[in-house]
């Protein structure tokens, strides 16, 4: 009987004999040699859902009941001898080799141990190397269309699909309409947008929503036929099924990180083709955010791109890179440096898009207590007051003005926090402000150092690095003025309305370290007297408790608030703090966010969630959107799109030990203790600061322990026994706070 075997990332047949003689027990395992199981993989599946899924989600994790134990047969006895597996990394990991299995067909499989008690680090990152990123790549075309134009957002009774077609791109018009033709069962629509989009025309056909086309190249068929390939892209993961803005950036990172230089240029692609079609790199390409963007990466991801490419392709990869940065300029100044968004008091740039109505992408109840109170003001029922306003025959200048924020919260990606609560399109933020720094000293570091002095826009008015780098002098004048808090040791964001600095304090004012806009002296006090009020037991969190306020029925928890954690934020401020010559620092703060992500991995059958709790290091969180990348059976496909990168490029931060360390799950805590203390005595901090500081990581460990039954529930750290007597023997498990 033929059998597969799942080893070392691939598969192998071999040819193993289930029936003839068998050999006694026990009589001729090799113990020199790795063991090997020999599996019926549907009975074993059954059985290891029947008996370990106790709470029917068809994963195997901590709070599963079950006994937490199976024996499995090994391959050189034929399946005779048992060894029991033991503890939930190893019996999760076999269900997900089990669900591979099945994907491919096999009845029987002989499966490495080595596969079981992988290091848990090891295999999270071939997982997503190998697995994850085509699990997310998607592409528009002929090809791909059925798998691309699904959106889980659309709530509308128009269930055709839909694409849409920028005014000027007639062959991706002709392209789209000829696969119509030929697809037939998928009834596809093909429209034209205007040369003009306005808000108006957004909101005319949020009832009519489909997919935004993205650049296309043109290649030769199998019969030598001319016809397009959409440049490919990676999708965040779950119900965000498209090309969003900054995650694009930050996946890019992880596959750079992994080697995929081409997806990642494909990526680069797709922006420039956005800016020339759009008029701005969208917060995705799907119609309703025709009128909204989302915050700014593009040079740096150029920048990253062009790095990796084919050095003996010079001439090719310098007019790229100019091509490209041609697109940079043209965002930078009629998106970013144009009114709404430019604030013309301080010339700082805010996020203000223009738009109207109520955005129909959210769920259906998402706005009903905003709504409700104004249908009741017109006695009519929530749906006929829905459809009056959009259709502006009910004005209420009041709702006008709230979803003129909401928009702002949704292009500044931070969608939702109380930081951006009814104010978000008059704040000049420290992010945003910080990456339009980026962006001038980027174009005028590229003219320079990479394109010889030589690069015009659109219109052809030769750039001159000189000025784009005064352009970054007065900015960082500008955010030193309206947004730096010398009191506080922290940047604030600044309401151009009120004209006074906001008092939240938001991680992302380590963001002006990765753009290189702060002074030293500036970096040095921020990690001396902040970065504290953010750094927990699993990384970075959003903001500050006191920041947030208090949380109740009536005032529940946003996602970009404390307690919760995301990627972005952690990638960007060890980057900062590595450019200002605080790596051990980066190293720390990498370690915990990797900590966390590894934890729920071990105890959670795989899982790599959007974001997460990284006070109580729980995926499981309680807010609005809920958390995505964790509904999936038996093993994870996707993870999610910049979880992923951050774990990639995360693991570049850590030095053998600490990678050991991640391996076994060590409480950061444990493993950072004197570091943390020789860096408070190094920079100076006061010892009220350092006990603050502790009784706030204490706080985070306390809630992680509660989280996990004070450690009583099975989990985490997989240790295979050393004793192999003649009988059963047995893998088991350590404790998560070990």
């Amino acid at each position: 009987m033929t059998n597969m075997v799942i080893k070392r990332g691939r598969l192998e047949i071999s040819s193993n004999k289930l029936e003839g003689t068998r050999r006694r027990r026990a009589s001729h395992d090799d113990k020199s040699k790795a063991r090997r199981f020999l599996i019926d993989v549907d009975e074993t599946q059954r059985k290891i859902l029947e008996q370990e899924d106790t709470d029917g989600d068809f994963q195997i994790t901590i709070n599963d009941l079950g006994p937490k134990t199976m024996s499995l047969g090994t391959a050189d006895s034929g399946g005779y001898r048992k060894i029991d597996i033991r503890g939930t990394y190893m019996l999760s990991n076999l269900l997900q080799e089990l669900a591979l299995a099945n994907d491919y067909g096999r009845k029987h499989i002989v499966l490495d141990e080595a596969r079981l008690n992988e290091n848990p680090v090891d295999r999270l990152s071939r997982m997503i190397r190998h697995n994850f990123w085509d699990g997310l790549t998607r592409r528009i075309d002929s090809d791909s269309l059925e798998v691309i134009c699904p959106d889980p957002k659309n709530r509308s009774s128009q269930l055709n699909p839909r694409i849409y077609v920028p005014y000027e791109d007639k062959e991706a018009f002709d392209f789209y309409k000829k696969v119509a033709e030929v697809r037939k069962h998928m009834h596809l629509e093909v429209v034209y947008l205007p040369k003009d989009i306005t808000a108006e025309y957004v909101k005319s056909i949020n009832d009519y929503p489909g997919l935004l086309t993205l650049a296309m190249r043109k290649v030769k068929d199998e019969f030598g036929r001319d016809t397009y390939v959409g440049e490919p892209f990676v999708v965040p993961g779950g119900r965000f099924n498209e090309m969003y803005g900054w995650d694009s950036y930050f996946c890019a990172l992880g596959l750079l990180e992994d080697g995929r230089i081409e997806l990642a240029q494909s990526m680069v692609e797709n922006f420039a083709y956005q800016i020339r079609y759009y008029g701005k790199i969208l917060n995705a390409n799907r119609s309703y955010y025709l009128a909204r963007s989302q915050p700014p990466f593009l040079s740096d991801m150029a920048l990253k791109v062009y790095e990796r490419l084919n050095p003996e392709k010079e001439k090719e990869n310098k007019e790229w890179l100019r091509r490209i940065f041609k697109s940079v300029i043209k965002e930078y100044w009629d998106v970013w440096m144009s009114e709404p968004r430019l604030d013309k008091k301080t010339m700082l740039s805010r996020y203000r898009p223009d738009g109207s109505g109520i955005p129909p992408e959210t769920e259906a109840s998402h706005f009903v207590h905003i709504i409700e109170p104004f249908a009741e003001k017109h006695k009519i029922s929530l749906d006929a007051f829905i459809q009056s306003y959009n259709d502006g025959v009910i004005k209420e200048p009041e709702l006008d003005e709230y979803f003129m924020h909401d928009r702002a919260v949704r292009e500044s990606g931070h969608d939702t926090t109380y930081r951006f609560e009814k104010v978000c399109a008059n704040l000049a933020t420290i992010d945003l402000n910080s990456l339009l720094y980026k962006y001038e000293v980027d174009v005028a570091e590229t003219i320079k150092n990479h394109l010889n002095g030589d690069l015009e826009d659109f219109h052809g008015v030769k750039q001159n690095p000189n000025d784009w780098l005064e352009r970054a002098k007065l900015r960082k004048g500008r955010i030193d003025k309206y947004l730096w808090n010398e009191k506080e040791s922290l940047y604030f964001d600044y309401d151009t309305v009120k004209e006074e600095q906001s008092t939240y304090e938001s991680v992302t004012a380590f963001w002006a370290l990765w753009a290189g806009c702060a002074s030293d002296k500036q970096a040095i006090d921020m990690v001396k007297h902040s970065l504290s009020k953010f750094e927990v037991l699993g990384g970075l969190v959003s903001g500050t408790e006191r920041s947030r306020g208090v949380i109740s029925l009536e005032r529940p928890n946003r996602q970009w608030d404390f307690p919760f954690g995301w990627a972005p934020h952690q990638m960007l401020t060890w980057v900062g703090l590595d450019k200002y010559g605080m790596i051990e620092t980066a190293r720390r703060l990498a370690y915990r966010w990797l900590f966390t992500i590894t934890k729920g991995f071990v105890d959670f059958n795989g899982v790599v969630p959007e974001k997460f709790d990284v006070v109580s290091l729980s995926h499981k969180v309680e807010v609005e959107y809920g958390n995505v990348g964790i509904d999936f059976k038996c093993v994870p496909r996707e993870g999610f799109g910049w979880m992923n990168a951050s774990y990639q490029t995360g693991l570049s931060y850590l030095n053998t030990q600490m990678r050991r360390a991640l391996g076994t799950c060590t409480l950061p805590d444990l493993l950072f203790e004197r570091s943390m203390q020789r860096e408070q005595v190094l920079l100076g901090v006061s010892p009220e600061e350092q006990e603050i500081a502790r009784l706030r990581r204490r706080t985070s460990t306390i809630a992680a322990r509660a989280y996990t039954r004070n450690g009583s529930i099975n989990a985490a750290v997989t240790r295979i026994s050393l004793s192999d007597g003649p009988g059963t023997n047995h893998v088991g498990h350590g404790h998560p706070f070990k």
